[in-house]
């Protein structure tokens, strides 16, 4: 199939053509894939690093407070103990490690079927170009907005152009990354995906 490319800096009606892999951007739309991918991902996002201390980890001195009857207050056996201030904490947590698998070939085809379905929704656009004379924010989303009125914009890219992250990093919920931290997560989220023509092909050697 066809798609078109956007210059970036010219910002025009006018546009060339790209041949792309069917395989890729033809795919099937399967939902249940993509939760799939999207859930073992955002499991294994999971840093699992909390932590307490229950009362054999607290410090403090294990001699019983007070003799255990005939004072007239509450029995105790140590200062740890959850009840008291500063002491232990009942059934405390431990860093765990979540992690689940993600089959390769499972991943590749979710990846697919999100790039599908964002070419069927008009949310995916290639660009040529994808760089400013100056960082001046102003500049940047002007040129963004004769392409798309979305402001929630995801763009990839195999060469990070100084001006365009400096014109872009205050502005909300633009993200700018290489191919090869693509994830479901940023393709789903954000409204549209702007993809520099020259990445495209690593794009598709990645997923084939």
């Amino acid at each position: 199939m066809e798609l078109e490319i956007k210059d970036f800096l010219k910002c025009t009606n006018e546009y060339n053509t790209i041949n792309v892999s069917d395989k890729i951007f033809r795919y099937p739309f399967k939902p249940n894939l993509i939760h799939q991918i999207v859930s073992s991902y955002l499991i294994n996002s999971r840093r699992g690093t909390k932590s307490q201390k229950s009362r054999s980890e607290v410090s403090g001195s294990n001699r019983k407070p007070w003799r255990q009857k005939g004072t007239g207050r509450a029995r105790s056996g140590s200062i740890k103990s959850p009840i008291w201030r500063s002491g232990g904490v009942t059934f405390a947590s431990t860093p765990k490690l979540y992690t689940q698998k993600i089959n390769k070939k499972m991943y590749k085809n979710a990846i697919r079927s999100i790039l599908s379905k964002l070419v069927c929704e008009k949310r995916l656009f290639l660009i040529k170009n994808l760089f400013l004379d100056t960082p001046k924010t102003k500049n940047f989303l002007e040129k963004i907005q004769k392409i798309t009125l979305k402001k929630r914009i995801l763009i990839i890219t195999d060469i990070l152009d100084r001006n365009v992250i400096l014109a872009s990093r205050n502005v909300y919920k633009i993200k700018i990354i290489t191919e090869k931290h693509i994830d479901p997560i940023n393709l789903i989220n954000l409204d549209t995906t702007f993809i520099a023509d020259t990445v495209i092909k690593k794009i598709e050697n990645q997923l084939i």
